[in-house]
């Protein structure tokens, strides 16, 4: 069966990016700029470029103001083109400071050795498994791969016990992902670092073939939602959002969590860094070492986001299922490659 797409699938590169920025100071912050305005920072903020939620970040930002006095400014992007944007800035970027979604992102900076070490102290802070190897960056938040599935389609013991086996033919036109997102592409990239590139590239031929392809996380939760498919593939904290408000979204689902170490637990972790070029190395600094903090951590659970927190001590959302019982499949973060995935996905036709 061909590939189906839905929700305009050819919009789906990220490889543009629309900016925004939104500006803190003096315990007050707002939101500016439509995207398409140029980006002037501000000699006097804290600059922090970021690919994670809005809401999150700038409720970070208010409150590393309002405890601290330092002036932030955020200017806002998608995951692997933001990266690459600051790659291409290097030692003339204005970043001071580099927020992801998701920590393949992150490492686009890294490898092009453009990140300073994270202060021991602030490594400290966060969980076993939450920083990479090298250091040069922290885990600040985390967000678990789930399978979607709609309960009046398909039972829970109907269900795949990994997630490579929806390549399997059985599966053909039964499943829904969107692809062309930062968060299907970290999942692929924790499959490539499990499973390695022939398993990985045999597994995005099926999702070429046979699977049905949406615009984002939230279209595949309303498909499966609505019965297009009986199972999608996203990332947790979507469905819990909706069932928290109006379950408009996901009434009629429930969430399977491979565990086993299956590629289908994967954890993606949303990783912040400071710039080496940043000329306010120890605000940028302070900074990671507040969001890391039980308070700034405790910032994003209030947040409403519903993603994990990763701070030593401070609890999730209760509604979430605890994240040291999730059984992820042990990969280090610092191996993710974003431009590894982009390049399979495109060989397989599904970019």
């Amino acid at each position: 069966m061909p590939q189906r797409r839905h929700l305009g699938a050819a919009a789906l590169l990220t490889l543009t990016l629309p900016l925004a920025l939104a500006a803190c100071g003096g315990g007050s912050g707002g939101s500016g700029g439509s995207g398409d305005e140029p980006f002037e920072a501000q000699a006097d903020a804290l600059q922090i470029y970021s690919s994670q939620h809005r809401n999150v970040t700038e409720a970070w930002a208010q409150a590393f103001t309002e405890e601290t006095g330092i002036k932030t400014q955020v200017r806002e992007g998608q995951d692997a083109s933001m990266g690459h944007m600051i790659v291409e800035e290097g030692e003339a970027s204005p970043a001071d400071v580099f927020l992801t979604e998701n920590s393949p992102a992150m490492t686009i900076v890294e490898r092009a050795g453009l990140l300073e070490p994270v202060d021991e102290e602030t490594l400290a802070q966060v969980g076993e498994g939450m920083a990479p190897s090298s250091g040069q960056w922290t885990a600040m938040a985390a967000r678990s791969t789930v399978l979607i599935y709609n309960t009046d389609e398909i039972g829970e013991d109907e269900l795949p016990a990994s997630i490579m086996d929806l390549a399997d033919p059985e599966w053909a036109g039964r499943w829904g992902a969107a692809p062309g997102g930062a968060d299907f592409q970290a999942i692929v990239a924790g499959m490539l670092s499990d499973q390695g590139e022939q398993e990985t590239q045999a597994w995005l031929d099926a999702l070429a073939e046979n699977a049905d392809v949406y615009q984002n996380n939230i279209a595949t939760m309303q498909a499966v939602n609505a019965g297009e498919v009986p199972v999608g593939i996203m990332y947790h904290y979507y469905w819990y959002r909706d069932q928290a408000e109006d379950k408009e979204g996901s009434a009629n689902t429930a969430l399977h969590y491979f565990g086993n170490q299956d590629p289908g637990a994967f954890v993606s972790l949303s990783a912040g860094g400071v710039l080496a070029s940043s000329d306010k190395p120890d605000e940028a600094q302070q900074f990671l070492a507040y969001i890391t903090s039980p308070e700034g951590q405790e910032v994003l659970v209030d947040s409403g986001s519903m993603e994990y927190a990763v701070g030593t001590g401070v609890e999730s959302d209760p509604a979430l299922p605890p994240l040291a019982e999730l059984d992820a499949p042990p990969v280090d973060p610092f191996t993710l490659n974003s431009d590894d995935v982009l390049t399979m996905m495109t060989d397989a036709g599904i970019l």
